[in-house]
């Protein structure tokens, strides 16, 4: 900077500097005065930008910092700034020379006090529900066993461990942990993704997709807990298909997450025993309802031998169920004989009666009666009746075929006449009626002279007349 005071103006003891190195000067000695400082205010305006970029203002009574998170940045936040919300922003106080103007750009924000992060907490948690993520008609109810449930929580917190025991002890089930950071900037997207990552597995697949999901954290402070307060986790929680229940902080604390899960435990160790009921239980419910089965079956059994009993003293004995038939078997062994022979004796009358019918004279009468109609019926087929129909059909085909003559006759003078018109309208048409009439037909080889210039041109003429043609050699131009 010295160089800048070396060389003044003569008559002048002010230094002269352009726009650019004022404009460099003042944001080196911003950034070098301030460097890295926090500053505590509202949030104002707030705008991303196509992007990604986000502008924001933070101020007080009095002023207004104008402040910069880039796109590469807003991942980190562990707070995204929203109007209204009291925060402490921590980054570089820079100038932007191009408009002379100074701005911050932060790295980081925070809540400025456990006030601001309740209001900000209250207003998210009305947002949702009026969205209607609250609602108890889309919660799920969840599966009585489970075979497979998936943990997101720390894999080195005594969260796990207590999770692992409590299934244990009740009903050991496949336990699938999906490690995420439970505090932090980073704890609301590793928890949103390791939702949608347990909802994205393929039934079937390689990795069994879980059949439960547990969200789980111990206890801690509101700024501990604040991850599970996100809006992309209560929104990742809303848009799982698998039940969910979460397990955040003890029982006094309460998140969003609680609001959209399908059920709420008040500690890790009660969502294991949400999760599964007891083996031990179950062992005993089984055995008590297979006793009451067995005995229900018996006293079934024993009921229905006793209910066969007493139907059975109503019926006879069998002894005396076959006296009735016994002596109606006698009397008709009695009567049997005697039937025989009157049937035989009814037999010999009916073939008697029948016989007299059958006498030679009566076989004579039908015999005659049917060489009767064997002689008419070879009256009708004698021969003269066929000749009449042959000669009939015969004059029938003659008749056709005359009358097939002169149609064809009178066919052929019809298609003569009209080839004789055509061929005179031809003849009409033809160039030779032409040549009749004193005409000539110039030709050299195969192309027609129609010109004397034509004529002159050509090597040979053949000219045709109506009488014929005779062929000249080459003709020359008269003067």
């Amino acid at each position: 900077m010295s160089d800048l005071f070396d060389d003044p103006t003569p008559g002048q003891n002010t230094p002269e500097f352009t726009v650019s190195e004022l404009s460099g000067e003042v944001k080196r000695t911003l950034e070098g005065t301030f460097g890295r400082i926090r500053v505590r205010g509202e949030v104002g305006r707030v705008f991303t930008a196509r992007s990604g970029h986000l502008y924001y203002d933070v101020k007080d009574d009095r002023s207004v910092l104008a402040c910069t998170t880039w796109k590469g940045q807003v991942s980190k936040l562990a707070v995204v700034p929203e109007e209204g919300l009291e925060v402490i922003v921590t980054g570089r106080l820079t100038a932007f020379g191009a408009q002379s103007k100074y701005n911050m750009n932060v790295e980081e924000v925070a809540v400025a006090g456990q006030g601001a992060l309740m209001a900000l907490l209250e207003k998210r948690k009305k947002q949702l529900e009026a969205e209607g993520l609250f609602a108890p008609e889309r919660k799920q109810a969840l599966p009585y066993l489970p075979r497979f449930i998936g943990v997101v929580t720390s894999p080195s917190g005594a969260v796990i461990r207590d999770i692992l025991h409590r299934l244990r002890d009740r009903f050991p089930r496949k336990v699938l942990v999906w490690p995420v950071a439970v505090q932090g900037k980073n704890c609301a997207a590793e928890v949103a993704n390791a939702i949608n990552g347990f909802n994205a597995f393929t039934p079937g697949g390689a990795l069994p997709r879980p059949d439960l999901i547990i969200v789980a954290r111990g206890g801690g402070s509101v700024e501990d807990l604040w991850g599970f307060n996100e809006e992309i986790v209560a929104r990742a929680v809303a848009a799982s298909t698998i039940p969910l229940i979460s397990a955040v902080g003890h029982e006094t604390d309460t998140t969003l997450i609680d609001f959209v899960s399908d059920q709420r435990a008040p500690t890790p160790t009660a969502a294991a025993e949400l999760a599964v009921p007891v083996r031990l239980d179950l062992l005993a419910w089984t055995g008590e309802q297979g006793a009451r089965m067995t005995h229900a079956i018996g006293q079934s059994v024993q009921q229905r031998k006793q209910r066969l009993k007493d139907m059975s003293r109503a019926l006879p004995k069998p002894e005396r169920l076959l006296d009735e038939p016994r002596q109606k078997l006698d009397i008709v062994s009695d009567k049997l004989p005697n039937a025989l022979i009157r049937g035989v004796q009814n037999r010999r009358v009916q073939l008697s009666q029948k016989s007299a019918g059958l006498r030679p004279k009566t076989l004579e009468n039908h015999v005659a009666r049917r060489r009767g109609e064997m002689e008419k019926i070879a009256a009708r087929l004698s021969p003269t009746p066929l000749k009449r129909e042959v000669s009939r059909q015969m004059d029938n085909l003659k008749s056709l075929g005359q009358r097939l003559e002169q149609a064809q006759s009178i066919r052929i003078d019809k298609h003569r006449q009209h080839l004789t018109s055509t061929g005179r309208q031809l003849e009409i048409l033809s160039y030779r009626a032409t040549l009749d009439r004193g005409y000539a037909v110039v030709r050299s080889g195969k192309q027609l002279i129609t010109t004397s210039a034509a004529a002159l041109r050509a090597s040979d003429l053949n000219i045709e007349f109506a009488d014929g043609a005779i062929d000249l050699g080459k003709t020359t131009e008269t003067p």
